[in-house]
């Protein structure tokens, strides 16, 4: 059997005529920048998120550092982030000319350790950029009382979360601002880059919003330097057919998160250890991830009798090459080196067929003898 890791095909099938139609309209409407499509899907998603304001841009790495720059963060400051995400969440750290400052993780849901967080605090840190790691919020009601505490601007890097839930808040509920991606494989994915940030601050509001047009107000009026990052209108169109199944997507990965986890315990026992979702959480699954030993192995097995699998993320940021100069050594950040040894995220789609995980499952059955 042929297992993907994910398959958009069929999801596409379902949407085509609605998706190719709005396509027709925005060629024909002759409108391709910051049109009707964007202001609907703005509109939209700062609804969903319980925030005012919905800011598209051209791609989730875009919003972190535009987001940054909107709250005054720059050269002289540190950030405080995790060590396990993609590489984006430091790189806009950087780009603003401020100096990422890496911590470990929770060994449960491999999200930013709030602890640690505090631990790290200096009388340069300005702001912390917790990551929504394969779509279960991390510990916002703590890490917003450490950021009033010490006075600090909270940036949501919530790229695989959209959807998400703590306690009944949303992300970009308990912060300055939260960002979202739009790559094809996200939960709500366009056909090409997308992005956008979410706040209810309306001044991070008006300076994003200027920031993504070159940083002009009014036009051919530059009074900050700003970017030509703007969501495409076409990929909005797509997006706005896409968002009214969001949550129904969000439930079926929920479900087929539960299938795995009852499969996995009943066969695997203490070999496999399946997700935590914290209590009060409502995780979407953008990644449906294990920690297991001799993990390369059985990405190598697996791969061998046609299931795709994904390792999210081999190497921490703090070991990075490009981040050498920041002076972290193996060794520094245990649990997150460890959770990259470790870590293996199984094939996660809402079409996903029962009879497809339960393959999965015993493969991984097979490879350890059980």
């Amino acid at each position: 059997m042929k297992v993907p890791m994910l398959d958009l095909s069929e999801q596409y099938q379902g949407l085509r005529s609605e998706v190719l139609e709005v396509l027709d309209q925005v060629m024909g409407s002759s409108r391709f920048i910051l049109g009707d499509n964007v202001k609907k899907l703005e509109q939209d998603i700062a609804k969903f998120s319980n925030v005012a304001h919905g800011i598209g841009v051209g791609n989730g790495s875009d919003a972190i550092h535009i987001a940054l720059q909107a709250l005054g963060i720059g050269p002289g400051d540190e950030v405080i982030t995790t060590t396990f995400t993609f590489f984006a969440t430091g790189g806009a750290i950087v780009r603003v000319g401020a100096t990422p400052v890496y911590v470990d993780i929770d060994p449960e849901t491999f999200n930013i350790d709030p602890v640690k967080v505090e631990e790290a605090i200096t009388e340069k840190t300005k702001a912390i950029i917790p990551v929504h790691l394969y779509g279960q919020m991390a510990d916002m009601e703590t890490l917003a009382k450490i950021a009033e505490k010490h006075n600090l601007v909270i940036v949501e890097d919530a790229a695989q979360a959209i959807g998400a839930k703590q306690n009944g808040k949303s992300v970009g509920e308990l912060s300055s601002a939260a960002t979202y991606s739009f790559f094809p494989t996200k939960n709500l994915g366009a056909y090409g880059d997308g992005g956008m940030i979410v706040t209810n601050n309306d001044d991070v509001a008006e300076k994003t919003g200027v920031i993504r047009v070159h940083g002009s107000k009014p036009k051919y009026y530059h009074h900050v330097l700003g970017y030509n990052s703007r969501l495409d209108e076409l990929q909005a169109a797509v997006l706005n057919v896409k968002f009214p199944h969001l949550e129904e997507w969000g439930e079926l990965r929920r479900q087929k998160a539960e299938t795995y986890t009852h499969l996995l315990n009943e066969t695997l026992g203490d070999v496999v250890t399946t997700p935590v979702e914290k209590e009060g959480n409502y995780h979407v699954f953008h990644q449906y991830t294990i920690r297991v030993e001799n993990r390369d192995e059985l990405q190598k097995f697996l791969n061998d009798q046609g299931v795709q699998t994904m390792i999210y993320y081999p190497l921490p940021l703090h070991l990075q090459p490009v981040f050498e100069n920041l002076g972290y050594k193996k060794g520094d950040l245990p649990v997150a080196e460890k959770a990259a040894n470790e870590a293996l995220s199984l094939p996660m789609f809402p079409e996903l067929k029962t009879e497809q995980q339960e393959y999965v499952v015993a493969k991984i059955a097979e490879f350890y003898g059980k």
